[in-house]
C-alpha cells in the first residue's frame, strides 16, 4: 500500500519544485523589467532636462528644470538601488537568515524604500510650490528663487528624507521583514508599540501632505493661468507655464495613483494591524 502511494507523492514533489522554480524565474524576470525600464526612462528623462536647463540657465524655467532633475535623478536610483535589492532576495529565494544575520541588508533595504519613497514626494510639492510662486508672484520668484537657492532647497529636502529613514535606526528600532518576505520596512503587522505606530503615521502624514500641496498649489497655478489667459490674448511668455503645469499635474497623478492606496492605510495604524500590514506587503512587492 506504501509503495503504490510513493510515485504519486514523488511525481507531486516534483511537480511543487517545478512550479516553485518557475515561480522564482517569473518574479526575477519582472523584477529586472521594471528595473531596467525604470533606468532607461529615467536615464532618457535626465538627458532631455540637462539638455533644456542649458538652454533656459538665465530664464525662470531654469530653476524649474533643476528641480525636475533631481526628482529623476531619486527617482533613478530608487528603481536601481530598491530593483537591484529585490532582485538578489528573489534570486535567493527570499532566503533572509542566510544572507541576512546581521539585519544589515533589511536594514538598508528599509532606509531605501523610505527615502526613495518620501523624496520623489517631497520634490513633486517643491516643484509645485515652485511653479505657483513662479505664476502668482513673477517678480519674486525671478529676484529670489535662484539656482543657488533651489540648490540648497534640494539638499534641504534630501537631508530631511535621510533624516526620516534614519529615526528608526537612530532609535535602536530595526526595520522589519514583511509578510511577502521580499522586503523591508516599517513594523506593518501586529503593531502595538506607540513608536512602531509613530513611525507609520509619520511616513504617512508626509506622503500625504506632500501630495495635498502639490495638488493646492497646482490648483492655484493653472486658475491663476487661466484667468490671464482669459483677460489677455496675449500668449508670449506663457506658453512655458502651461507646459510646466501639464507636467506638475501628470507628476502628481502618477503619485495619488501610486501612493495613495499605500499611504491611507497607514494614516490610521492603530485599526486592523494585520489587515493594514498585508494591504502594504501587497502593495510594496507589486512596486519593488
Amino acid at each position: 500500500m506504501n509503495s503504490s502511494k510513493s510515485p504519486g507523492l514523488a511525481g507531486f514533489g516534483i511537480l511543487k519544485n517545478t512550479t516553485c522554480h518557475t515561480e522564482k524565474k517569473i518574479s526575477v524576470f519582472f523584477s529586472i523589467i521594471f528595473m531596467t525600464v525604470g533606468i532607461l526612462s529615467n536615464s532618457l528623462a535626465i538627458a532631455i532636462l540637462m539638455k533644456a536647463y542649458q538652454r533656459f540657465r538665465q530664464k525662470s524655467k531654469a530653476s524649474f528644470l533643476l528641480l525636475a532633475s533631481g526628482l529623476v535623478i531619486t527617482d533613478l536610483f530608487g528603481h536601481l538601488i530598491n530593483g537591484a535589492i529585490a532582485v538578489f532576495v528573489y534570486a535567493s529565494d527570499k532566503d533572509w537568515i542566510r544572507f541576512n544575520q546581521s539585519n544589515i541588508l533589511c536594514s538598508v533595504f528599509g532606509i531605501c524604500m523610505v527615502f526613495f519613497g518620501l523624496c520623489p514626494l517631497f520634490l513633486g510639492s517643491v516643484m509645485a510650490v515652485e511653479r505657483c510662486i513662479g505664476v502668482t508672484k513673477p517678480i519674486f520668484h525671478s529676484t529670489k528663487m535662484t539656482s543657488k537657492h533651489v540648490k540648497m532647497m534640494l539638499t534641504m529636502v534630501c537631508l530631511f528624507a535621510v533624516l526620516i529613514a534614519l529615526l528608526p535606526i537612530l532609535r535602536f528600532r530595526a526595520y522589519q521583514i514583511q509578510a511577502s518576505r521580499t522586503w523591508c520596512f516599517y513594523k506593518t503587522e501586529h503593531v502595538e508599540d506607540w513608536e512602531d505606530r509613530f513611525y507609520l503615521l509619520l511616513f504617512s502624514c508626509l506622503g500625504l501632505l506632500a501630495l495635498a500641496i502639490s495638488f493646492l498649489c497646482n490648483a492655484v497655478t493653472g486658475i491663476t493661468l487661466l484667468r490671464v489667459k482669459f483677460k489677455s490674448q496675449q500668449r508670449q511668455g506663457r506658453s512655458h507655464h502651461f507646459e510646466m503645469i501639464i507636467q506638475l499635474l501628470a507628476i502628481m497623478c502618477v503619485s495619488c495613483i501610486c501612493w495613495s492606496p499605500f499611504l491611507v492605510p497607514a494614516a490610521f495604524p492603530c485599526r486592523g494591524s494585520s489587515g493594514k500590514g498585508k494591504l502594504h506587503t501587497d502593495y510594496a512587492q507589486i512596486r519593488t
